[in-house]
């Protein structure tokens, strides 16, 4: 299998049974992950906190600290509370089943298990558990290492493909005027505006991601570029004139002081978009490379008043602006 990062996964084994906990140790071995082991729940606890493994497999029976107690106690605790558990159960025990994903287990194996099926269940629970962890809970969308994937994937079948990178001009003004909640509101409502502007461009449906922040991501097809940043600009800044105090937006700025206690003004916020393209005139074969450029040319458009476009390459797709700043 891939390894996460520059490690393997390692995974926890808890079970007093040498011969079942050996069996799991092998095969699980021998799909590329790495390893370890503990007789009971109590010893589990401390080789979680030595280790910080990235799945636990836990037998249901054990002695001192069972399945249950232990995963009961992995939840209450927040250095552990996400460390997906896969419960071993007895064969025909339904009440076991229920017992352990009330206590919080993210699966079950049923006792006797074949490799095919331990290795698919790891599998899976590891990525549900990543892709979880990766979405943002302000916008529902995937972050750094789904983009990446997802330009991968476009590399991969070598389709032509375009990279978006956006942020909010101004942003800090928002949160040291109204606060870092009101500052939230303006960051959903880019993520509404990017739903509804993918929508609107239709299929291939185009790929979203929130790198963090105030910064997005859209992976789209080159020809979908225009439509697509000219209508998230619009509706973007229609939506964020809404989320200003009233006679904010009806003069076009904020007011605040600067750290010599001088007032200035700041215009309503605009949205800098850069783009990266790769087609049959210029291939990128690296997504890293892809967001790069697409950031450099974020910075590019940075320097344009109003909300603006800056495309890396000006064939097929062209620069273009939006708002002029008021």
């Amino acid at each position: 299998m891939e390894p996460d990062g520059d490690r393997q996964d390692l995974i926890l084994v808890v079970d007093d049974d040498e011969d079942i906990a050996r069996f799991v140790e092998f095969n699980l071995r021998l799909h590329g992950y790495e390893v370890i082991h503990a007789g009971d729940g109590q010893e589990a606890l401390e080789v979680i906190a030595r280790h910080r493994p990235d799945l636990a497999v836990v037998d249901l029976m054990m002695p001192r600290v069972d399945g249950l107690e232990l995963t009961r106690r992995l939840r209450a605790d927040p250095m552990t509370a996400v460390l997906p558990v896969i419960m071993l159960t007895a064969k025909g025990m339904t009440v076991d089943k229920v017992h352990g994903l009330s206590a919080g287990a993210d699966d079950y194996l049923v006792k006797p298990f074949d490799t095919a099926e331990l290795v698919a269940r790891v599998s899976s629970t590891l990525r549900r558990n990543k892709e979880f962890r990766e979405v943002s809970p302000l916008t529902g969308l995937p972050g750094n290492s789904r983009i990446r994937r997802e330009i991968a994937d476009r590399i991969r079948v070598g389709s032509d493909y375009a990279v978006g990178y956006i942020d909010i001009d101004r942003f800090k003004s928002v949160n040291d005027v109204y606060g870092f909640v009101r500052g939230d509101d303006f960051i959903s409502a880019l993520a509404r505006s990017l739903h509804r502007a993918v929508v609107s461009v239709g299929l291939p449906a185009a790929f979203l991601g929130h790198v963090g922040g105030d910064d997005f991501i859209f992976v789209s097809t080159p020809e979908q570029v225009r439509q697509l940043t000219s209508q998230v600009s619009a509706d973007f800044e229609q939506a964020a004139d809404a989320l200003y105090d009233p006679p904010d937006a009806a003069r076009g700025y904020v007011e605040l002081k600067d750290r010599r206690g001088n007032l200035r003004r700041a215009a309503l916020v605009t949205l800098s978009i850069g783009v990266s393209v790769s087609d049959a005139d210029k291939r990128l074969t690296n997504s890293l490379a892809a967001m790069t450029i697409a950031s450099e040319m974020k910075s590019v458009a940075k320097s344009q008043p109003g909300s603006y476009v800056a495309v890396d390459r000006r064939r097929g797709v062209s620069d273009s602006s939006h708002r002029s700043v008021k």
